[in-house]
């Protein structure tokens, strides 16, 4: 069963299209929009006083973690679960930005914090990696079968995108009944590509972060799990690629980083997805690479709208002010393209 006709992706195209990105002249570069997207601050006012903790058992002796904030009578309300980045969480800016939006738009939103991340290496013996959809699917269909959640959608951000289309192209015609859209915003579909960007000496900042992040994160683990993880493994290690060899790969299940990176894009899997979905992507993204988005496994499906302006950097598009004053682009036009759905 299709969603989402030509005419329908048609029609969204031209409403979202409508409202441009627009960056300030001091934010054209891709660095500076990656950057100043993490500085800026973000309005929280109605996620505050209006937020709980909720812990999902998605595995024996696993957990994960979010926070929820929910409309007065959840069930009658659209629900939107947002994923995180790597080595990002449920209070990463722009899960937080999204979640106002979203709230503001009527809807309740929980932000999942991936396995292991927001503070909870102790919940789980095991890793996260950019292809793990299966909780995310665990987590729906508790929404929908515990808590009566008949209208979800979900929004990804780079990683977190990337793990959003693989579970739409996974569940192909057989998406449950409740889930009705996914959004990726900077969605990493090809790990490989993504890599090879990170590793560009023009990226060395980013790099340096996440590997930092990575290799701490990974510290916590060899504490919590002597017999599991050796932190020793880690002496040398310089680079993502080297990382996910060394600890990715082999406590996920993949043969090395390249099988990894293959098997865990989502590239392969557009093809299969069977309800609307919306990509946005800058091309001057100095961290996911724009070329595999001109491919035939994106631009074929017709379920799928993309939305890819020249500048925006990596999770950044921060726009000039718009009337109401707002500044995140892309947050912006996700919810609109959900609450176009509904109408």
């Amino acid at each position: 069963m299709t969603f989402m006709s030509k005419n329908m992706n048609l029609r969204f195209a031209s409403m979202l299209s409508q409202k441009p990105f627009k960056p300030p002249a001091a934010l054209r570069s891709p660095h500076a929009q990656t950057i100043a997207a993490a500085l800026i601050p973000r309005r929280t006012r109605l996620l505050d006083g209006n937020t709980e903790a909720r812990c999902f058992d998605v595995a024996p002796n696993t957990r994960v973690l979010s926070h929820c904030s929910w409309q007065p009578r959840p069930r009658e309300a659209p629900t939107l679960v947002v994923v995180h980045g790597m080595e990002g969480s449920s209070i990463s800016p722009y899960m937080l930005s999204t979640a106002e939006k979203a709230v503001c738009a009527g809807f309740s939103c929980v932000r999942l914090n991936i396995r292991n991340c927001g503070g909870t290496e102790a919940w789980t013996t095991t890793l996260y990696h950019a292809g793990f959809t299966e909780d995310l699917h665990r987590i729906i269909d508790e929404l929908f079968v515990r808590d009566g959640l008949t209208e979800i959608y979900v929004i990804g951000f780079s990683l977190g995108g990337n793990m959003v289309l693989k579970l739409a192209g996974e569940l192909g015609q057989e998406v449950p009944r409740a889930l009705r859209a996914v959004v990726a915003i900077s969605p990493a579909v090809d790990l490989e590509a993504c890599v090879d960007a990170i590793e560009l000496k023009s990226n060395l900042f980013y790099h340096w972060r996440f590997i930092r992040s990575l290799k701490t994160r990974m510290r916590r683990k060899a504490r919590l799990f002597p017999d599991r993880f050796d932190a020793s493994l880690l002496h040398g290690v310089r680079s993502i690629r080297q990382f996910d060899d060394r600890f990715t790969a082999p406590h996920c299940g993949f043969k090395d980083s390249t099988d990894y990176y293959r098997r865990a894009s989502s590239l392969a899997y557009i093809p299969g997805i069977a309800i609307p979905a919306l990509i946005i992507h800058a091309k001057d993204d100095p961290l996911t690479p724009y070329a595999p988005f001109e491919r035939k496994e994106v631009t074929s499906n017709p379920n799928l709208l993309m939305l890819v302006p020249d500048n925006g950097g990596h999770v950044g598009f921060v726009s000039v002010p718009d009337p109401a004053g707002d500044r995140l682009w892309a947050e912006t036009r996700a919810i609109e393209f959900l609450k176009a759905l509904r109408d």
